[in-house]
């Protein structure tokens, strides 16, 4: 049997947040990330419009090849998971947008040497990490040695989210960055 599209697969990875489910397919979705906290907030993304037509979704996230789902409590994974592969399955196959505006351009780095730095290590370090997790990090400022970031999908309400963020980014940006005093992250 041929076939001349080649075939869609989906498949899961729980998060640290049990709220959110990462869901990763075999073809690359989006070159950046775009994160849609509410149904409101889809309301020019046709792909997440579709999933929070589910009663059960909370938030929808977007990253390079995955979709992180997350779902209203009360809602066990098992119950839902076989519903959102297919209908994520169906959006891609049948290339639904994920944004009917342009994606935006990653924008270069920019600021003094230190915030530079800051925003290189994020980006080359923790954003991989984060992304296996079923995240984002942003960088949003860099003022009297505190570095302001923004946590989205599976990182956002993350009940580990609080330990990543003080053990993990910033322990390594204070040892990489000595300007770099604290780290916190920007309520969404």
């Amino acid at each position: 049997m041929s076939t001349s599209t080649s075939s869609i697969n989906i498949y899961t990875e729980s998060t640290p947040n049990p709220a959110t489910m990462k869901f990763l397919v075999n073809k690359l979705l989006i070159n950046n990330s775009l994160d849609f906290p509410t149904q409101e907030s889809a309301e020019n993304s046709p792909f997440a419009h579709e999933l929070f037509k589910f009663n059960f979704v909370n938030g929808v996230f977007f990253a390079s090849n995955f979709v992180t789902v997350t779902k209203v409590e009360g809602i066990e994974w098992p119950e839902i998971e076989a519903i959102l592969k297919e209908c994520i399955k169906g959006a891609v196959e049948s290339e639904l947008k994920i944004t009917q505006e342009g994606e935006k351009e990653a924008a270069a780095f920019e600021g003094t040497e230190a915030e530079i730095k800051i925003q290189q290590i994020l980006n080359d370090y923790v954003r991989p990490a984060v992304e296996q997790d079923g995240g984002a990090i942003s960088y949003k400022s860099f003022t009297d040695g505190v570095v302001t970031v923004e946590l989205r999908g599976s990182c956002s309400g993350c009940p580990s989210s609080t330990i990543t963020l003080k053990s993990g980014i910033e322990s390594l940006l204070k040892r990489m960055v000595p300007e770099v005093t604290e780290v916190v992250s920007e309520a969404l």
